[in-house]
């Protein structure tokens, strides 16, 4: 287990990160259009995981709008955004915001991703939610970077993230 904080006050996860080297582990979502999405569908592609508890919040909104811009210059690689919102609402967003350069990935079913990545809240306000973490791996599926982010209601590392594949 790993603490995050919201606003100062600790609750833990339900496990830990991927950690950098290891190969990534498999998961399966659900894409805006309810088909499965998995780390399969991006093999030979370098992917940035945005996980965060949901798009409706101040930080979540700008981590998704703030990877979409980057991505949008990044050669052979994809921004997957990573919740438990429903597709329909993170379809939503991203269609008001005019974000076309991300995909949306709901882990709303049975919350799997969540706990295979470790980032599955155990307790507090938003338990059952994923805490803010980035996780990213390269074309060969191997992670090159993870950070959970200490404040929930803070910003990743987008510096951090996007230097690991270079």
């Amino acid at each position: 287990m790993a603490t995050v904080t919201l606003k100062g006050n600790p609750f833990q996860t339900t496990g830990e990160l991927p950690t950098v080297g290891q190969t990534a582990p498999d998961f399966s979502l659900v894409k805006e259009d309810l088909s499965a999405l998995t780390l399969n569908d991006f093999k030979g592609t370098n992917l940035i995981l945005n996980i965060f508890p949901s798009i409706d919040t101040p930080t979540c909104a700008a981590s998704v709008r703030t990877f979409n811009q980057r991505a949008a210059a990044m050669e052979n690689t994809k921004v997957v955004c990573v919740s438990r919102d429903l597709p329909f609402a993170q379809k939503r967003f991203c269609g008001a915001e005019g974000i076309e350069h991300v995909v949306n990935a709901s882990d709303f079913a049975a919350g799997a991703f969540g706990k295979t990545y470790g980032i599955e809240m155990a307790n507090g306000p938003l338990q059952a939610l994923h805490a803010r973490a980035v996780v990213v791996i390269d074309a060969n599926g191997i992670v090159k970077h993870a950070e959970l982010v200490g404040e929930i209601a803070d910003e990743p590392n987008y510096d951090t993230a996007i230097a690991a594949l270079s």
